[in-house]
């Protein structure tokens, strides 16, 4: 999104040139390929250990670290290779995206124009709260499976559900809400209350 928003501020008329769909599906690989080759490596650690009698899963989807509390054996290897992906992941990944909107937002600070200024930086700003909306509950998530083990098994699946279920939800929200005729009929009927 921030290669987007940097073509469509800096080179707006050659947009449909510079982001043609082979260019768009070649990024998309970039940022598949290591993703997938990360995560393809812990079905095969979980293989090389024997699970226990027990075979049901807590949760209500299938999380790496839940399928770990069913195993027999030391976990150790497991357990540090799913702490090092969450944090090359999402390490990597919020590197790159605070890079990419750093030079996105150096691009918008040049515009001379005050309103097509805004215009860009309230679009940068919906993206970034939606990255940080995604990624905060997703490493707080992991992070509390995996060093509060005093935390109910139930609370647990509460917050994966909420992790999976709410950030999705609100962002139509953070995009809509700069638009006038959302705006105005939340107030409308919050004003009504």
């Amino acid at each position: 999104m921030a290669f987007d928003r940097y073509i469509t501020i800096c080179d707006p008329l050659r947009y449909a040139t510079i982001l043609t769909n082979a260019r768009i599906a070649k990024i998309g690989l970039v940022g598949l390929i290591p993703a997938v080759l990360l995560i393809l490596l812990e079905p095969l650690l979980l293989k090389r250990l024997p699970f226990c009698a027990n075979h049901v899963n807590s949760h209500k989807h299938c999380e790496h670290i839940a399928v770990m509390k069913l195993l027999f054996g030391d976990t150790t290897v497991n357990r540090t290779y799913s702490l090092v992906i969450i944090f090359v992941i999402i390490g990597l990944d919020l590197t790159l995206i605070g890079l990419s909107y750093g030079t996105v937002i150096r691009a918008v600070l040049s515009i001379s124009s005050k309103k097509a200024y805004q215009k860009a930086l309230n679009t940068c700003t919906s993206h970034i709260c939606v990255m940080l909306m995604s990624y905060t509950p997703s490493l707080f998530s992991a992070l509390i499976h995996r060093f509060c083990q005093g935390i109910a098994a139930h609370d647990h699946v509460l917050l994966a559900i909420l992790y999976i279920l709410v950030h999705p939800m609100l962002n139509p929200g953070i995009y809509g809400v700069k638009t006038k005729e959302l705006c105005h009929k939340v107030g409308k009927y919050t004003c009504r209350m």
